[in-house]
């Protein structure tokens, strides 16, 4: 079909092509110039949407016999909108009708009794182009119908009630010889570095800090110890103040509160951040004045500066609790779980284990090996293998159950922290899990809470105020620093969205376009490539394709393992002061395809180097699944039987990494060295 151009219409209809131009642009046609050429269907719009503006010419042709001067003309420019009501119904013919919002274009004109094409005329004429298909204007509602003669009654619509997109924990009032003594639920919170993990392992006789980069937890865990034949569950909340939120969903299914605080060291921002979170939450309080055995330690000094905050212990006359202890000793630690048991005996935690279980999501993560699985510390009732429940938007069957310690668990009952396997997706990690009749009903509530939070997505912001947001942040001059964020677990995605939106400056902001659990995969490159976004990746690195498709396109990946030099370098990268020290250069990567046991020398990953080269002495990091398993150093490298310095791409070999041997075949060892790099 040929094109009209601009130029054509302006000269059939009498009008300059510039005042043509700029109302096809107005009506959102893709033209440039005069010469820009247009469907016919929309050639016609354009004339539809000046017909206004060309009616005066039509009418001045008689106006010369009755009134030749051209004063006439711009009274008539002020009348053609009430015209169509002339033509359409007569004065006293007047037409009751009762409209709502939302409704569309057709609905309206059938409202009022005309045709939609004469809604669609009368819209146009007033610069709202808009289909029949279309939702009706609500503020065009009385202005439309009084041209064609109606009265209309704006009818405030109530919506149906929305599926929620997840479940609130409701509060439940159970007959009381149903219910039955549980576990309290106990929450370790402090600054940094103030013996919080340590003080866990103390207690649990198991050691996590070992395995946590720079000493600092970077995960929610669950635990259960038994004090004098009573249970008590612990929720280790991480101690650096980006995690934050994850302190406060603690918070919210806590029953007690044991705040750490250094005794050399004193009351910190963190310390004060847990005392917010365990006031709000308004749960028992008990002070743990940690790092007793070093020099110098003043537990006095602490509960003076606790006074400070509302928190006075019971040696200063108040009704907290505060038990002197060590980590690193044991000393106290008896008399603290002896404290917590006692608070738990005199507030006699109950819950009913009878009906369907309902529980909190603490932490949620994808294992290479079993999938997404999730943390819960069941709150009411009972769940059991085989359950099948829902979590938000996602559902599932109980698979398997596992305690702390990896013990297969046939049930779990209120007050116990339980692993479950059998996710059909990673959870968000604070849902509430609620166990229903079948599969099929998990999956029926799932879909219709998906669909839910499509639908509050997609109603935050209509068309129009996306546009203009758009077309303000285009005249804007503000730096906007655009993020792709990829973790290993789901609480750390949470609780570093919240931290990143936190970095703000004067005239810039960095805006997290897309943050979701996993390694960094070609997806997330070409995500970044069309939205100009720098790719963040903590505890988890780039697949080889990935990493190839960056270089190619020159999309910037970081990965860290210290969630404090994330939030640095973001916030260096926003005002521009970026200059690192050193350089991260990648070497190569291999395949483990088998496993072998040597005397004295450990687990010997027998691999394929899939590009790069490996090197014997350079660092080196165990991926499984994208996710940062293990970091050291290669510690033996041979071909056959002899000892080499090095193995390039496509040629197997054997690889020993140093003090380390726990591989796993299908794991992939990525070779790096660090390099210095000039400041600029």
């Amino acid at each position: 079909m040929a094109k009209v151009r601009i130029y054509e219409i302006a000269r059939d209809i009498d009008r300059e092509s510039k005042e043509v131009l700029e109302k096809a642009v107005e009506l959102g046609l893709d033209v440039k110039t005069a010469s820009s050429g247009v469907e016919e269907g929309d050639a016609e719009l354009i004339k539809s949407a000046l017909a206004p503006e060309t009616k005066p010419a039509a009418a001045a042709e008689p106006a010369p016999e009755s009134e030749p001067e051209p004063e006439p003309a711009p009274e008539s420019e002020s009348e053609p909108e009430p015209e169509p009501s002339l033509d359409a119904v007569e004065e006293d013919d007047v037409v009751l009708a009762t409209v709502h919002h939302g409704m569309s274009v057709a609905e309206f004109a059938d409202a009022i009794g005309v045709g939609a094409g004469e809604v669609v005329k009368a819209l146009m004429l007033r610069g709202t182009p808009a289909g029949a298909a279309a939702e009706m204007p609500a503020d065009q509602f009385e202005d439309i119908a009084e041209t064609f003669g109606a009265i209309v009654d704006v009818e405030e619509s109530v919506p149906e009630p929305a599926v929620p997109a997840t479940a609130a924990l409701p509060s439940f009032h159970d007959a009381e010889g149903d219910l039955v003594p549980r576990p309290p639920v106990i929450t370790v919170m402090g600054h940094v570095d103030h013996g919080k993990t340590s003080l866990l392992d103390r207690i649990r006789k198991a050691n996590v800090v070992e395995g946590e980069e720079g000493g600092i937890t970077q995960h929610i865990g669950a635990y259960q110890v038994t004090v004098g034949g009573n249970r008590l569950t612990f929720i280790d909340t991480p101690g650096h103040e980006a995690f934050t939120t994850m302190r406060a969903r603690g918070a919210d299914v806590t029953d007690i509160v044991v705040l750490v605080v250094a005794a050399d060291d004193g009351v910190m921002p963190q310390t004060i951040e847990a005392i917010s979170h365990s006031k709000a939450a308004g749960v028992e309080l008990v002070v743990a004045i940690n790092k007793i055995d070093l020099p110098g330690a003043d537990p006095l000094r602490v509960r003076t500066e606790l006074t400070q905050y509302d928190v006075i212990t019971e040696e200063l006359g108040g009704d907290v609790t505060s038990v002197e202890v060590s980590a690193q000793t044991g000393e106290g630690i008896d008399s603290l779980l002896e404290v917590l048991d006692l608070i738990a005996q005199l507030q006699e935690y109950k819950a009913n284990p009878k009906p369907a279980a309902m529980g909190v999501v603490i932490e949620s993560q994808l294992d290479p090996g079993m999938g997404p699985t999730a943390t819960v510390i069941v709150k009411r009732g009972t769940l059991k293998q085989s359950d099948s429940f829902l979590a938000g938007a996602v559902s599932g069957r109980a698979r398997a159950l596992m305690d702390h310690e990896g013990n297969r668990m046939k049930s779990a009952g209120p007050g116990d922290p339980v692993l479950i396997m059998g996710w059909s997706d990673v959870p968000t990690a604070g849902d509430i899990l609620e166990v229903v009749k079948n599969d099929k009903e998990a999956r029926a509530l799932a879909a219709e809470r998906e669909q839910a939070i499509k639908d509050a997505e997609q109603g935050t912001l209509s068309a129009r105020d996306r546009l203009q947001g758009l077309l303000e942040q285009l005249r804007s001059e503000d730096t906007e620093l655009r993020v792709i964020l990829k973790t290993d677990a789901h609480g750390s995605l949470e609780a570093l969205k919240e931290s990143i939106a936190k970095i703000t400056r004067e005239d810039g902001r960095i805006d997290v376009v897309h943050g979701a659990v996993g390694g960094v995969n070609e997806n997330d490159v070409t995500l970044a490539e069309v939205t100009g976004a720098v790719i963040v990746g903590f505890n988890v690195r780039p697949d080889p394709k990935a990493r190839r498709s960056a270089e190619q396109e020159g999309i910037e990946i970081r990965t860290y393992g210290i969630i404090y030099e994330l939030l640095d370098d973001l916030e260096a990268m926003l005002v521009g002061n970026l200059t690192p020290d050193q350089e991260e250069v990648v070497l190569g990567s291999a395949e483990v395809r088998a496993l072998f046991k040597v005397p004295r020398a450990g687990t010997i990953a027998g691999c394929y180097v899939t590009e790069g080269v490996v090197q014997r002495g350079a660092k080196a990091r165990l991926l499984r699944g994208g996710v940062v398993v293990h970091t050291g150093e290669i510690g033996s490298l041979r071909r056959f039987k002899d000892d080499v310095r090095e193995v390039a791409t496509g040629f197997e070999c054997g690889i020993g990494l140093e003090g380390y041997n726990d591989v796993k075949e299908g794991d992939v060892i990525e070779v790096f060295e660090i390099r210095e790099v000039a400041r600029t």
